[in-house]
């Protein structure tokens, strides 16, 4: 297997390794925690710079969920091992959820079971990459 090192230098990692990155800090206590949506938008606003469609609806999120504290804790994977961004992905969707206000601590697992498939797009991701 080759070994990708990703545009930052942050090297790709090996399929099966543990890999997570993390982001936030702490909410200060009686500020009202984020909901889903604002979550989910917040992921929408992150890309694969060679896909041209976000990675929530390119199906990379298997699950995310959200603690009374507001940490985020998720779980993603890649379209392909050796994706050249494989070591920032994480790491720029635990950046754009932190910011979302009522955010704190976030967590971003990189998984690799089950692998991604094409069947895990959203409808528009499918019609806009031309997926049957």
């Amino acid at each position: 297997m080759h070994s990708y090192d990703s545009p930052s230098g942050t090297p790709a990692p090996e399929v099966g390794a543990e890999f997570s990155a993390n982001a936030g800090e702490p909410l200060e206590n009686g500020v009202p925690v984020a909901g889903e949506a604002a979550v989910i938008e917040a992921m929408r606003d992150v890309y694969d710079p060679e896909i041209p469609v976000n990675i929530y609806d390119l199906g990379l999120i298997y699950n995310f969920t959200i603690g009374d504290v507001g940490n985020v804790n998720a779980e993603m994977s890649l379209t392909a091992p050796g994706c050249p961004v494989a070591g920032d992905l994480p790491g720029w969707v635990a950046d754009a959820v932190a910011k979302v206000e009522g955010i704190g601590e976030v967590e971003v697992k990189l998984v690799w079971d089950p692998p991604w498939t094409p069947e895990l797009m959203s409808e528009d991701a499918k019609l806009a990459l031309g997926v049957g």
